[in-house]
């Protein structure tokens, strides 16, 4: 019998998830924050997890730490050779606001994982004292928990079997936020499986397919138009980019409209399945990771399916061109001139410049709707990731008090955004002798360039755009609860806008 290809994934595996307000006996290994100020080391939340030490005829946890120096250092782990096993999680200062603390959490569960051969139970004993602290320690945990297992693979052995976070109580405010942790943390796992998954799986046919299970399941409106329909109806950005690869383009619709919305946000995300840079093909060190370029894609279909499971009163639409940039007899060139959705002509400059034109297109179908926000994100621009480095994502807004919103939103869930400005000596750059305008203007400022060339297809409504060309894809090694490979960054951010939107 033939061997079935691996399938691209629409649900990932969550342990098991409670709160209590003492440690259970069930726990294998247990996170115990560790604040540092000066030379002076603390315990945050782990006063019962030392009693339990000392109890067993040892020392307590700061005489170990002490010992075998530890550090209270933000992102720092020391792992102790107690029973259950201890990790000793640096807080920093202590303050345990949700970032630190999700910070810390997920960098003791990755620790924990990696030293261990079997499925773990983690207690987290780390001061939660309110819901949103509650939340951080799921966060962290399920986040910092995340290993991708290798493609036909037996599934990896010491990942988490079960979470319980250890808190001042068990009320109903604290249990939901256990729920909204585990829904927010769920959906940026599916993301990072999605970025993560080789380009060839996930491919627009294969990645619109596995969207639509994820979402159908969430009882969220989906639609997908195929390459024939994006030509007959006039999507010459997408139909120009994925015209190259015999892999036709798709263009995914998704909608979630709650009784009594009041609001309605447009979410549009960038799904270049692979980019070889096209006609204007990359050099090989700077195509090895291309299969990430969906990461917009991935982020916004998982944000409205975590806005519709947690039942977010916001009205949303979320857009996702899927397309795969390749060489070849059929692909487009660089001076082609394309007629995009709406009727806006583009002179191509640069057929590695890929992620605009297809956007450029979802941002037109999206300014149809007439929602009262348009925030687009893609993985869209080098230039942003040497403006901001690889952990910062970019923001460019057509006005500061929607840049606010995104930058609250972003605050909030613990994700790092800037925002840079549109000048305009930079959209004059886009002026083009024989269409509408150009695709790509002048090289300095490349990220601004790139949104000034966006904006022109919202028209006047409030819109931002969030590039995640840095923090989509961690090309180096694991840090706190961000792994190797796909992040799932901005799912965070997108959620928590819509929640702020609904007021």
């Amino acid at each position: 019998m033939a061997a079935v290809a691996p399938s691209v994934p629409h649900t990932v595996e969550i342990p098991e998830l409670s709160v209590h307000k003492s440690l259970t006996r069930h726990a294998t290994a247990i996170v115990v924050g560790l604040a540092s100020s000066t030379d002076t080391l603390r315990l945050v939340g782990g006063d019962e997890v030392d009693e339990l030490v000392r109890g067993q005829g040892g020392r307590g946890l700061l005489e170990l730490a002490a010992a075998i120096g530890a550090s209270g250092k933000r992102g720092s782990v020391t792992l102790l050779p107690t029973l259950p096993l201890v990790a000793l999680a640096g807080v920093g200062d202590g303050e345990n606001s949700p970032e630190p603390l999700r910070q810390a959490v997920g960098a003791a569960v990755r620790a924990i994982i990696a030293a261990s051969s079997g499925a773990q139970h983690v207690a987290v004993c780390a001061g939660a004292s309110d819901a949103e602290q509650v939340k951080a320690c799921v966060e962290g945990a399920l986040l910092g928990g995340y290993t991708y297992a290798k493609v036909g693979a037996a599934p990896l052995p010491g990942r988490l079997r079960a979470v319980e976070v250890v808190a001042t109580s068990t009320s109903g405010e604290f249990k939901q936020a256990v729920e909204l942790g585990r829904v927010v943390a769920t959906n940026v796992l599916l993301a990072r499986e999605w970025v993560n998954t080789p380009a060839n799986l996930l491919y627009p046919e294969t990645f619109a397919a596995a969207a639509v299970e994820a979402l159908k399941a969430a009882k969220v409106g989906v639609e997908v138009l195929d390459d024939t329909q994006l030509r007959e109806q006039g999507y010459g950005g997408i139909s120009a980019v994925g015209g190259g690869s015999a892999r036709g383009p798709r263009l995914l619709r998704a909608t979630w409209s709650p009784r009594g919305a009041r609001f309605h946000l447009a979410l549009v995300g960038k799904g270049i399945t692979f980019d070889s840079g096209g006609l204007d093909i990359k050099n090989p060190e700077g195509m090895y990771t291309m299969k990430s370029d969906m990461a917009g894609a991935a982020a916004v279909i998982t944000a409205i399916r975590a806005i519709a499971q947690l039942g977010i009163q916001v009205r949303v639409t979320a857009y996702a061109p899927m397309a795969e940039n390749l060489p070849s007899g059929s692909a487009y060139r660089p001076s082609d001139v394309l007629t995009m959705f709406g009727g806006q002509t583009v002179e191509n400059a640069n057929t590695d410049a890929e992620g605009r034109l297809v956007m450029a297109d979802a941002l037109a179908r999206a300014s149809q709707d007439k929602p009262d926000l348009i925030a687009d994100v893609a993985t869209l621009t080098g230039a942003c990731v040497v403006a901001l480095g690889d952990r910062v994502g970019g923001l460019m807004a057509s006005d500061d008090e929607t840049a606010a919103l995104i930058l609250d939103a972003a605050e909030l869930a613990g994700e790092d955004f800037w925002q840079l400005p549109i000048p305009q000596h930079l959209r004059t750059s886009l002026d083009s002798l024989v269409a509408d305008m150009k695709s790509s203007g002048s090289r300095s400022g490349g990220a601004l360039t790139a949104a000034a060339f966006l904006q022109r297809f919202v028209g006047e409504l409030p819109w931002a755009h969030l590039d995640i060309a840095g923090p989509a894809f961690n090309a180096h090694e694991a840090y706190d609860y961000v792994p190797a490979g796909g992040t799932g960054h901005a799912v965070r951010t997108l959620v928590a806008l819509a929640a702020s939107l609904a007021g």
